[in-house]
């Protein structure tokens, strides 16, 4: 199934937002279903996302869409994958080393530290984690994979072209990690972080809505993070 004309023209007219310090996620009044179904997503989606170390174009295109209401933070990716890598795994398994996926770090008070690093395959197997520390200077890299993030919810799709991932993620539960500096977020609340795909075929690409400034390789550079703005 072909992307439809209304999706290339909202893509087209918000895609500058990719390469914008600012990136928002939009307030919204309706019931998500995660499904990896986007007939109920009416937020815009951002993108394409591009290569994470030079800001060069991928060869296969990612878009995604953020969302929020009073409860939960919604993020939507649409994957175009001609060859789908991957398989249905236990919860935590380190699937970024094999499988196709998508992924999201927050770091809500923006030190550097304790940000949260979550990732999704193209059959709903997820993990989540999060890092305490990857610089010389708080004890070298520190990561905890005994995280559990209660009541998120990851569902993935696999379309004509590619697979859809749907996340919701409470803000009750992120706010329940320790020193990760979250609550709940009202509109003008900022976080810093970026998103992420790993796309594992003929030739492996890591990707980012956006790219690194200093083009050094690895999505684990907190100091480069974007910023997520909550609009109302």
């Amino acid at each position: 199934m072909r992307l439809s004309r209304l999706f290339y023209c909202v893509v087209f007219s918000i895609s500058f937002f990719s390469y914008s310090q600012t990136l928002p996620i939009h307030k919204i009044a309706n019931t998500l279903i995660i499904d990896g179904d986007f007939s109920d997503w009416k937020t815009p989606f951002l993108g394409p996302f591009v290569m994470h170390d030079s800001g060069l174009k991928a060869t296969q295109e990612t878009y995604v869409s953020l969302s929020w209401d009073a409860d939960n933070v919604y993020f939507a990716y649409k994957c175009i994958d001609s060859e789908i890598i991957g398989s249905a795994k236990k919860q935590d398994a380190p699937i970024f080393n094999t499988d196709d996926l998508v992924e999201l770090f927050i770091d809500p008070d923006g030190d550097s530290k304790y940000y949260l690093e979550i990732g999704v395959n193209a059959f709903s197997s997820n993990y989540d984690m999060i890092i305490n520390c990857i610089s010389p200077l708080c004890g070298g890299w520190n990561m905890d994979m005994e995280l559990d993030i209660l009541g998120m919810n990851t569902t993935s799709k696999f379309t004509a072209n590619g697979y859809n991932v749907e996340i919701k993620i409470p803000f009750s539960s992120l706010n329940a990690i320790k020193n990760a500096g979250f609550t709940t977020p009202i509109g003008g609340t900022k976080w810093k972080g970026n998103l992420f795909r790993i796309d594992y075929g003929n030739t492996t690409e890591y990707l980012a809505l956006q790219s690194y400034k200093s083009l050094q390789f690895g999505f684990h550079q907190p100091q480069e993070f974007a910023v997520f703005e909550f609009v109302e």
